[in-house]
């Protein structure tokens, strides 16, 4: 698997129960994980929360990019060529932001993630935000109640510097969590979407 982020965060809260429900089914799985832009504290939150969320992995690679936060359109060329160097990571599958995100940074992302696997499955995760751009995914994980409990108390333990963003809280993960079990009958009622 390769997990693609802009921002510490961005990959736990897109698809961080979907991640944990296939590691404790599949293991051995080997994961690559990147996260293009955290500096200071939030890159310390990227690797530890990689770390607890990749525990079950059978191995895995967090790589934590320093570009800066919400200018990646103007780091494109640097951008660019940090994937290219992922092409030697191989996935079966790449888990990414939507190419329809409203914001810059994981449309970017999102854009060279189909630009270089080109025959890869990739499914594009949603974040919510402002933007109000959630889309209409084709693609649904339903998930275990106890596991978007264990993703929210990840979220809450590992990203201290977003406790105080009203939008940052287990209520809203949860809630989209819902919608999406609703959307494909989860028998949890709880579900990611790509």
């Amino acid at each position: 698997l390769l997990c693609v982020g802009a921002h510490a965060d961005d990959i736990e809260i897109g698809c961080g129960g979907t991640l944990l429900t296939l590691l404790a089914r599949h293991p051995g799985t080997r994961v690559t994980w990147v996260v293009f832009g955290a500096r200071g504290a939030r890159a310390d939150e990227a690797r530890a929360s990689a770390a607890e969320f990749l525990a079950q992995a059978g191995t895995h690679d967090v790589r934590v990019l320093d570009f800066e936060e919400s200018f990646f359109p103007h780091h494109g060329a640097g951008i660019k060529r940090a994937f290219e160097t992922l092409k030697d990571v191989r996935p079966d599958a790449v888990l990414c932001h939507t190419r329809h995100d409203l914001h810059q940074d994981h449309r970017l992302l999102a854009e060279l993630a189909w630009n270089t696997f080109r025959d890869h499955l990739v499914l594009e995760y949603e974040i919510p935000k402002y933007d109000g751009d959630l889309g209409q995914p084709g693609v649904f994980v339903p998930l275990d109640a106890a596991v978007c409990r264990r993703k929210c108390e990840l979220l809450r333990k590992h990203f201290a510097t977003q406790r105080d963003r009203h939008w940052f809280d287990e209520e809203l993960f949860l809630a989209l969590l819902r919608v999406r079990g609703m959307e494909c009958r989860s028998p949890s009622g709880y579900a990611e979407a790509f």
